[in-house]
């Protein structure tokens, strides 16, 4: 695993593994390979999720390997199935996975909607999670930010469960907050926030909503300098979990002078 800086806020625990960055990071839309472990190495990030359909890990002899850069001895790597539109889709992505990594079985599983919105597909993603987790994986799940839905994943046995901020590759940022933190107060499992992070406020207002963690690509990656980025987004969720364990001061209507005149001398 990668050492980070020292962590005064806590581990971070999936599936009953211990990391001490909260920043999960994507591999995709950078320059090459170079750049993509320029960026990884800024954001302090441990777990690296790999879009299986789209990325080479060993199944094409001959072309760049992804894990040359990111070798799984520092890395956990975390497969994803970016890119399925069905049940059976993400299925077969996740058992190539398992092939391809020597019987790896944590996977983040996204089943799609439509390539517009890249919404989820939430019936289709309830039927490949029922069928991984019989299969043994460990499923780490996209869902929309929908609180019912959260805690049926969490229900059904996934080991965490990622609402969207916002649609994939927005930048939008959180647009409904509320459901998000409706979320993290029921949940017993991780929650992370995955997807529509567009810059480090984005991610620093995740984890003051009390999210576990938050996992990006294209904020990072879609950067004029995406190394830069990484870094910040390293600090931004570092500072927002240190807000959310510190708790912020209630808010108020009118003005509460920082110095009071109560119990002065004069």
């Amino acid at each position: 695993m990668v050492t980070t800086t020292s962590n005064t806020t806590g581990p971070l625990y999936i599936a009953g593994v211990e990391y001490q960055s909260r920043l999960l990071v994507g591999t995709g839309k950078y320059r090459d390979h170079d750049e993509t472990r320029e960026a990884i190495e800024a954001s302090g990030a441990e777990i690296v999720t790999v879009a299986i359909r789209r990325t080479n890990i060993g199944q094409n002899q001959g072309e760049p390997n992804l894990l040359d850069a990111l070798p799984p001895d520092k890395y956990t790597i975390l497969p994803n199935t970016a890119g399925c539109y069905s049940a059976e889709e993400a299925i077969r992505t996740c058992r190539l996975a398992r092939e391809l990594l020597d019987g790896h079985d944590l996977v983040k599983l996204e089943v799609l909607g439509d390539e517009k919105t890249l919404f989820p597909e939430i019936t289709e993603t309830i039927k490949a999670a029922e069928v991984l987790i019989k299969d043994g994986f460990k499923v780490m799940v996209y869902t929309n930010d929908d609180p019912i839905m959260a805690k049926r994943f969490e229900r059904m046995g996934c080991v965490a469960v990622m609402p969207l901020a916002a649609p994939i590759g927005s930048g939008l940022g959180i647009r409904n907050p509320y459901n998000i933190r409706i979320i993290v107060e029921q949940a017993e499992v991780p929650i992370l926030v995955d997807a529509g992070v567009g810059t480090a406020s984005d991610a620093a207002v995740a984890m003051e909503l009390g999210c576990d963690g938050v996992l990006m690509n294209t904020a990072i990656a879609a950067a004029k300098q995406p190394v830069l980025m990484a870094s910040a987004m390293r600090k931004a969720v570092e500072a927002g979990r240190e807000a959310f364990l510190a708790g912020r001061m209630p808010r108020k209507l009118y003005a509460s002078a920082s110095s009071p005149l109560d119990g002065t001398f004069f």
